[in-house]
């Protein structure tokens, strides 16, 4: 069901208008983004202030769901605090935070693909879980908003284990066959991690994790992709190579810390 087409796209070409489209899938189209808008770069407020005014202007084409720095206990460390605080005031900073309190944390594609920032909760069993959480709500260091948000794949286990990152759960491969035979997914898409060539499938191709930032922090020499879903559930994705020539006077971040929070 899913064919690897990749399509490089240069970093230089004008972007085009919502849905007008320079790929093979015509029409309009939806735009789900995986979270963590903010922190580690100097226009965190541009982006996610674009992010929202685009979910404003078109509500049922937009998605956005939340990731782990969408949460006051990450962002207030890695760049977003002080860049309000700095170009506005902390009371900006607050507003966001209440924003960032009601997003959601999954979307379903067709009823065949779940998508979220982190990865899968032992603890989710029913969606209705999620319908019935009380927003405005922090992101917790355990339980099923900290997974969604926090949670890895690893190779060296089979189901659910402490993640070293100190919030949400890591799991293996049974516990992705035995999530997707649950809930009758044919996929999982996460974000959260780098991954050298943009993408990396996990457990059989049963789930995917994307990267869509190029030259992560301006020292990792990543590609970047995005995942396409067309109207046939044909996977496709579109590679962003990495711009490696920036010059040392420019600000690109604060150094990651070996993907210790991403």
């Amino acid at each position: 069901m899913y064919r690897h087409q990749m399509k490089e796209k240069d970093p230089k070409a004008t972007i085009p208008a919502l849905g007008s489209g320079t790929d093979r899938q015509k029409g309009p189209k939806n735009y789900l983004f995986l979270g963590d808008y903010v922190d580690r770069g100097p226009f965190s407020i541009e982006v996610v202030l674009m992010l929202f005014a685009m979910h404003l202007r078109w509500p049922d084409r937009i998605t956005l769901l939340r990731g782990n720095h969408e949460s006051r206990p990450v962002n207030r460390q890695y760049g977003f605090y002080g860049e309000c605080s700095r170009r506005y005031s902390e009371k900006i900073y607050e507003v966001f935070q209440l924003a960032f309190n009601t997003m959601p944390l999954t979307a379903i594609v067709n009823k065949r693909i779940m998508c979220m920032h982190g990865g899968i909760s032992e603890e989710l069993y029913d969606l209705k879980q999620l319908d019935a959480l009380k927003r405005p709500i922090d992101t917790p260091d355990i339980g099923i908003i900290a997974d969604l948000t926090w949670a890895d794949p690893d190779m060296e286990i089979e189901l659910y284990k402490e993640s070293p990152r100190g919030a949400g759960r890591i799991f293996g491969a049974k516990a992705v066959e035995e999530f997707c035979k649950h809930f009758q997914l044919d996929l999982i898409v996460r974000a959260h991690q780098v991954v050298q060539d943009g993408y990396e499938f996990f457990a059989d191709k049963r789930l995917v994790t994307i990267f869509s930032a190029p030259f992560y922090c301006g020292q990792t020499n990543n590609v970047a992709s995005m995942l396409n879903i067309d109207a046939d559930m044909v996977a496709s994705f579109m590679l962003v190579k990495p711009v490696t020539d920036i010059k040392g006077d420019m600000n690109v971040g604060e150094k990651a810390e070996e993907e210790n929070v991403n």
